[in-house]
């Protein structure tokens, strides 16, 4: 087998304020492997979501490793692992964070840009898969002039327009109505095979966790992989 697109190794987060520890989880194994989607249920406040900075690099562990591209996350300068996040890993939140005042075709270009793409090509990319999640009539437009779903699927490109080899998704249809989240939810599982990208979501919902490949559960700190009559 392949080395994984994203793995952990003994995962831990304490969260410290002064004399005051809370512990999320410690001692946590995970690995991702290319063109893998992953669902991670738990209940609320189970650090499902810490659990997703930790693999994406937006938070450090208390304890363990997290590997991106084979690359040591923790050995890495703050300027590498920025780099490193924005061409290997793409991220979908609940809540889109477009930037305002940029157009829906400025805000995909964006992380191309920043990866130093020639602006023309930069745009040809954004323009392609803002086509390709229907949004090709609405290039021009500012996210307050899109709709929640349109937003969500703008974010879904933006996402996707640096080939990433994984996209990290925290409750991403979380925020929509019930058919705008099953459309957003079908378009990113149909990218994922287009785009051949590993998918990990973070969700509540296990309707859409069986559509996964696999699914893994966090209980009381603990990390367990689900059989599909569990699920």
């Amino acid at each position: 087998m392949s080395e994984p697109v994203i793995h952990a190794e003994g995962l831990g987060k304490t969260y410290r304020e002064g004399t005051l520890h809370t512990p999320v989880f410690d001692g946590l194994d995970i690995a991702v492997q290319a063109g893998e989607t992953v669902a991670i249920l738990g209940a609320s406040g189970a650090g499902k979501s810490t659990l997703l900075h930790l693999l994406g690099g937006l938070d450090t562990p208390t304890a363990g490793e997290v590997f991106v591209a084979g690359q040591k996350m923790s050995a890495l300068s703050d300027a590498a692992r920025g780099q490193l996040r924005n061409r290997a890993l793409g991220f979908v939140y609940q809540f889109h964070h477009l930037l305002p005042e940029f157009t829906a075709l400025e805000n995909v270009m964006l992380p191309v840009l920043l990866n130093g793409t020639a602006v023309a090509d930069a745009r040809a990319r954004a323009k392609a898969l803002l086509e390709s999640v229907g949004l090709g009539h609405r290039l021009e437009h500012k996210p307050g002039e899109l709709s929640g779903g349109e937003r969500q699927r703008a974010a879904v490109a933006r996402a996707l327009v640096n080939k990433p080899a994984c996209v990290l998704g925290d409750e991403p249809t979380g925020n929509l109505d019930e058919k705008t989240a099953a459309n957003v939810f079908e378009l990113m599982l149909g990218l994922n095979r287009a785009e051949k990208t590993s998918l990990v979501l973070v969700t509540h919902d296990r309707r859409l966790a069986r559509r996964l490949d696999r699914v893994v559960e966090l209980h009381e700190g603990r990390l367990r992989e689900l059989a599909p009559a569990e699920v």
